[in-house]
């Protein structure tokens, strides 16, 4: 394993994992940097069996000021922040115990040194350009235990009849005085199974039936999928390139970090030649912002224009009062980047200090009604906003708080 650090970084800790293959080995390993002891990242590395001295990199995930270790109760824990989750689950409680107080040490670290992304960890792309771990091991690190879809061990059709006989089986009495009830159920189904709407020649919105209808995908000529869930897994990881978003669709999620990454996910298919589906479970709120965001950016349009268009084509896309909130931001920041004045014109002398903008645009943030940025737990997280704005092209930091300083005048905040 040591083969796969840079000369300059150090393993602290390496632990044995538990793995649904009986052959391969797994290990979870804490690496530091000689250049900034406060920076630290996870490195999955994957064995194909005991014996083997030769290793692949399977995972990365740095740990950010917002990293948290949650102990799962089944003798696992997990490891979240505001770009992912990953659970693991070590061969011993001995070894969890040495892993966990060495996780505690590196998030205390980073969340005292502010390390969020565009402020520290550069070192960790040249980890991510070095995985190598084969798909199967790729979608062990990408599991989730909590998923209420998963893929489908077959792609056999399911008849009527098998249902009431799956039924009969589980619940043990005759299930005809409900054929009415179950036949309404089966047709409620069928229709959110209905075909993904086009919203642009190579980019559809739909939900995970859409997702796990592959002779519909091959036909849509679809190669990329972003999925918009922490519910749904990834149906045919080996047959198209795929991209996660984990999240639920709750008012305390937080989707706007991601819409930089999104954008160029989606760019890519485009360039490719090749169509993407971007769904979550029924293709309404998560993936419908998603959508409603990429079409902002690429299109240049302001939101009502945007969601104007994507409602035309879905109509029944409808983001939850969080994510409407984050759209108007998003919206915000991207008029600032087109923006290439400072300062309005005729008002040069009136313009705020860049301190007092700054300060400005961060009660707009803390004052909303709802806010943009909220972890499961209920803490407000600021860095990731930051970390949305740091993340746009070409976007110069004086413009996004210029156009916050538009913002709270026509709210009225300042004068």
């Amino acid at each position: 394993m040591v083969e796969q650090l840079r000369p300059e970084d150090t393993m602290k800790l390496a632990v044995q994992l538990e793995s649904v293959s009986s052959v391969r080995v797994r290990y979870l390993i804490v690496v530091s940097t000689l250049g900034n002891k406060e920076e630290s990242l996870l490195l999955g590395m994957d064995f194909p069996n005991s014996e083997s001295d030769h290793c692949t990199i399977g995972l990365v995930m740095p740990i950010w000021s917002d990293t948290q270790v949650y102990l799962d109760g089944d003798g696992g824990f997990s490891i979240t922040s505001a770009e992912e989750t990953k659970i693991f689950k070590t061969v011993s409680m001995q070894t969890m115990w040495s892993v966990l107080q060495v996780l505690h040490g590196c998030c205390e670290r980073a969340l005292k040194a502010v390390v969020i992304p565009g402020n520290g960890l550069e070192w960790a792309q040249h980890y991510h350009q070095h995985i190598e771990s084969d798909r199967f091991c790729l979608n062990e690190w990408e599991a989730m235990t909590d998923l209420e879809s998963v893929r489908r061990d077959s792609e056999e059709r399911v008849s009527e009849d098998s249902v009431y006989e799956a039924l009969q089986e589980r619940i043990g009495f005759d299930m005809k005085p409900f054929k009415k009830y179950i036949d309404n159920e089966i047709l409620v189904t069928i229709a959110q199974m209905d075909k993904p709407s086009k919203i642009f020649d190579y980019l559809y919105l739909g939900s995970e039936w859409n997702a796990a209808n592959l002779e519909e995908l091959h036909k849509n000529n679809v190669g990329y999928i972003l999925n918009v869930t922490r519910e749904i897994d990834n149906f045919f990881p080996d047959s198209f390139t795929y991209m996660n978003v984990r999240l639920y669709d709750e008012e305390t999620t937080d989707l706007l970090p991601h819409w930089t990454d999104t954008y160029k996910f989606i760019n890519t298919a485009r360039k490719s030649g090749q169509a993407v589906l971007v769904h979550c479970k029924m293709g309404i709120s998560r993936s419908g912002s998603t959508v409603i965001a990429y079409a902002m950016k690429q299109q240049r349009w302001p939101l009502d224009v945007a969601l104007a268009y994507v409602k035309e084509r879905r109509s029944i896309i409808k983001p939850n009062e969080a994510f409407m909130k984050q759209l108007q931001t998003y919206d915000g920041i991207l008029k600032a980047r087109s923006d290439t004045r400072v300062c309005p014109p005729g008002q040069q002398g009136n313009c705020l200090k860049t301190s007092e903008r700054i300060l400005i645009y961060c009660m707009l943030v803390w004052f909303q009604p709802i806010p943009v940025s909220v972890n499961r737990s209920g803490r407000m997280n600021l860095f990731s906003l930051m970390q949305s704005i740091s993340e746009m092209e070409d976007v110069n930091k004086e413009l996004v708080i210029h156009s916050s300083y538009n913002v709270a005048v026509t709210q009225g905040l300042i004068p």
